[in-house]
């Protein structure tokens, strides 16, 4: 080996080089495809527990609803200390469902969001790296 770290021992013809070229394409679309796999696992699971959340919002509405129909049943049938109480756990069975569903929604917000560095960008960058076009690395 020379000082200038060049090896005549390991230059390939042209011919070995197109010869590995289908290999390299194969490699190249199977890391591609994990890589979007690997997204799409993630963006699944953001998607499955903000609609976990949603039912879980849904469950304290539901609850709600039940409480503050008893309340206006023993508002109109009871004295005011009892009505008030129910009122009062019937608002806060709400802001559960509503603090729930807002938590939900953010996370259904992020598994569905587009990310510009993501596969597409990435499969774009090597279409555009095999046609020749565009900054890449040798």
């Amino acid at each position: 080996m020379s000082n200038n770290g060049f090896n005549p021992k390991t230059k390939r013809s042209l011919f070995a080089l197109v010869g590995e070229l289908p290999g390299q394409i194969a490699t190249l679309v199977q890391a591609e495809l994990e890589a979007f796999k690997t997204e799409l696992a993630g963006k699944a699971k953001n998607l499955g527990v903000g609609v976990g959340l949603f039912v879980g919002a849904a469950v304290f509405a539901f609850f709600a609803a039940g409480v503050l129909i008893a309340t206006a049943i023993i508002a109109i049938a009871l004295a005011l200390p009892l009505w008030l109480s129910a009122l009062i756990v019937g608002v806060a069975l709400l802001l559960i469902a509503v603090i729930l569903a807002l938590i939900g929604l953010n996370r259904v917000k992020a598994g569905t969001e587009e990310d510009p560095d993501g596969v597409r960008a990435s499969i774009r960058h090597d279409v555009d790296a095999f046609k020749g076009v565009g900054e890449y690395d040798h």
